[in-house]
């Protein structure tokens, strides 16, 4: 029964109780965690990789990333690329500087570093090398970078204006190297790029603000590397560009004298590099008009480039000393009495006032030629007694003009004269040939007989005044006779007459010592001519050159022979 009654009981069904207050703290935990992802990721800086040729120095974890010596990231992971040609970098950079995360943006380490420009990263030593940023101008994003091999020459952002420099002659330059002007260091070098197709070296450089506004598009770059020593037909000069350049390369720039200013530049324009201001400002005189000069003389000490003067006036330059080559591309032979040598030389309208146009090459050709006619001649003369240099001199001949022009090749040809050591060694050399063409044997001959004859004529004189002394001594005692035998008065007179010109004549007088000393005067002056007519004899141009006859040698007395 009992049994029953329970079995037909119903089930009382009890609702349960709310969430337990516990289960709020995992929640709260939850919660907490997802706001410090969400936090954590809202914050984060983007994910770049940057890659180098060696990751000498950086560790994951340590090394920084900084702009201006501001942490902005840091390197998160380092591998090695498949190859191994090189490390990439993994680091997360600061949210607040992802946007310096664009196309031109640069990366590069800095290490302690010792050039010719000073000593840089001495930092590093303690705090461990780090990799520095410098922000681009671009508007173009990116998160995959190629670090620079070296630190970049200028900060980006440094006010200023960028060029390209090139050159194709024996310059060197390196990253840091100065750019002068008139003594100050206003930009460097940067980059530098060797084109292999037209084996040209071109080199990025930038010069700093103000001094980037002197920069205009008649600007002339030209070398200062060292001290530059040159000697030419104008002396010896010494050029430099400041104490910098004594010690590392380096060039200048300027406006050459005489030419306009020009426009500004305001954008990356490409320069040549001249080896000196000389070649620099001759630039600018873009028309020649080229002509050949036959030299029979030596051409030692004649350059390329020396000057081409009319009247003392540059008005070009010798442009080659090596045109026989082109021997067989004339019919015109070079060998004629001896081997003439021809040079090209060039004339520049500009510089003697003409346009540097067509027109003036016309009027400059229409004029040389009218000038060649009437008889221009050029020649070459010494500019410097201490260098030995040669310049080409044009000065008019009118007593010896042309009728036609000769032409060498392509170009015309403007006759030579010999110039002023030429013509005096050539006098000299005739002067010479009429000399050995005198009879001097002969002349010796006749002088050495003419001798004799004085001597023995000396002697006859001697004789005479002997026998007049003693004819007057006779006259004397005949005058005596005379006047005791009482000869007429006549003879008497006569007789009186010739005894005084005896008695001027006899030993003691003022005649006798006269007509003494006159014959000895004679007598050494014969004696002293006998050694000049030997050697007009023996060597007839010793009157012009130094025979050169060494001192007579005597015997040395031995000391055992008698005093």
């Amino acid at each position: 029964m009992n049994t029953e009654q329970t079995q037909n009981q119903e089930a009382q069904i009890k609702p349960l109780k709310s969430i337990s207050a516990i289960w709020l703290i995992p929640f709260v935990a939850l919660l907490i965690g997802g706001w410090m992802v969400y936090y954590q990721w809202s914050n984060e800086g983007p994910l770049i990789t940057i890659h180098f040729e060696s990751a000498e120095g950086m560790e994951a974890g340590k090394t920084k990333i900084k702009s201006r010596h501001v942490n902005v990231g840091e390197v998160t992971g380092i591998t090695l690329n498949d190859g191994s040609n090189g490390v990439t970098i993994t680091a997360r950079l600061a949210k607040n500087a992802a946007h310096l995360l664009i196309d031109d943006t640069e990366f590069w380490v800095v290490s302690p570093q010792i050039t010719h420009t000073g000593v840089s990263g001495l930092s590093t030593l303690i705090s461990g090398v780090y990799i520095e940023v410098s922000p681009g101008s671009d508007d173009k994003p990116r998160t995959d970078f190629v670090a620079l091999e070296d630190p970049p020459v200028t900060p980006a952002g440094t006010p200023g204006l960028h060029i390209t420099l090139n050159s194709d002659d024996q310059f060197a330059y390196s990253k840091g190297d100065p750019i002068i002007y008139k003594g100050l260091t206003v930009g460097q070098f940067e980059d530098i790029y060797f084109n292999f197709e037209e084996r040209i070296v071109y080199y990025n450089a930038f010069i700093k603000a103000p001094y980037h506004e002197l920069v205009t598009s008649n600007t002339k770059f030209w070398d200062v590397t060292g001290l530059q020593i040159d000697l030419t037909a104008d002396g010896l000069s010494v050029n430099t560009g400041n104490f910098e350049t004594l010690l590392t390369n380096g060039v200048t720039f300027d406006v050459p004298e005489g030419m306009a200013h020009g426009t500004k530049i305001v954008e990356r324009t490409d320069f040549d590099i001249y080896k000196d201001y000389k070649t620099a400002s001759d630039e600018r005189y873009k028309e020649t008009i080229k002509y050949v000069v036959f030299v029979s003389n030596t051409i030692r000490g004649l350059r390329v480039g020396a000057p081409v003067e009319y009247r003392g006036i540059h008005v070009g330059q010798v442009e080659s000393v090596d045109m026989l080559q082109k021997q067989d591309k004339t019919d015109q032979p070079l060998f004629t009495e001896a081997i003439r040598i021809p040079i090209l030389v060039s004339f520049q309208p500009g510089r003697v006032g003409l346009p540097d146009n067509a027109q003036g090459v016309a009027r400059m050709k229409q004029q040389h030629k009218l000038w060649v006619k009437q008889g221009l001649k050029a020649s070459l003369k010494t500019g410097n007694l201490l260098t030995g240099s040669l310049f080409v001199d044009m000065q008019h001949y009118p007593e010896q003009p042309v009728d036609t022009i000769d032409s060498f090749g392509d170009y015309a040809v403007i006759p030579t004269i010999d110039d002023d050591f030429s013509q005096i060694t050539k006098k000299a050399g005739q002067f010479m040939d009429s000399l050995n063409k005198l009879p001097l044997e002969r002349i010796s001959g006749n002088a050495n007989q003419l001798m004799e004859e004085f001597t023995q004529t000396a002697k006859a004189l001697t004789d005479t005044a002997k026998d007049l002394q003693g004819a007057s001594k006779n006259l004397e005692t005949l005058l005596s006779d005379a006047n005791q035998q009482q000869v007429s008065q006549q003879l008497t007179d006569a007789l009186k007459n010739v005894a005084i010109l005896t008695r001027d004549l006899s030993a003691g007088s003022t005649g006798y010592e006269d007509l003494r000393k006159t014959l000895s005067a004679v007598t050494q002056a014969m004696h002293e001519l006998r050694p000049l007519l030997k050697q007009l004899k023996h060597q007839p141009n010793g009157l012009v050159f130094d025979p050169g006859t060494p001192d007579p040698i005597e015997p040395k007395k031995h000391s055992g022979d008698s005093q």
